[in-house]
């Protein structure tokens, strides 16, 4: 639909990538031979050093990647269930676009829910139906 920029096409590929168990394997087996080469190296200051700032440039550099790939994907879902809340008859499109609102505005919104889930408990512990469209309050 739209073109992925270079970041995002390289992005989505090295986060398929690091998940292949091809990838751990790598990963394993250098730490293997890092291992291996202590004694010869006399597990020397340098010979640690390159394995910490290794695994440190690759660790800085994949939490960016892997927070791109995560803001993408929660991005996805949100559309997907905002869809899913447009085209439920009966479903309150108020709820569109939660994640825009302010903490203080999630809250007060989550305690008319907490409060309904409550009454909904309690009808079924009398034998009740719990079921149906129940009106939210507006903010």
């Amino acid at each position: 639909m739209y073109p992925d920029s270079l970041f995002t096409r390289f992005a989505k590929w090295t986060s398929r990538a690091a998940g292949h168990p091809a990838t751990f394997a790598v990963a394993a087996l250098i730490i293997l031979v890092w291992a291996v080469t202590g004694p010869i190296f006399g597990f020397s200051d340098t010979w640690q050093l390159v394995i910490n700032t290794s695994t440190t440039i690759i660790t800085f550099l994949m939490v960016f990647l892997i927070q791109n790939t995560q803001n993408r994907d929660s991005a996805a879902m949100q559309l997907k269930l905002d869809e899913l809340i447009r085209a439920m008859h009966g479903a309150h499109n108020g709820l569109l676009d939660l994640e825009e609102l302010s903490d203080e505005e999630l809250d007060k919104i989550k305690s008319h829910y907490e409060a309904l889930a409550r009454k909904s408990r309690e009808k079924l512990r009398r034998g009740l139906k719990d079921t149906g469209t129940i009106e939210v309050p507006s903010n």
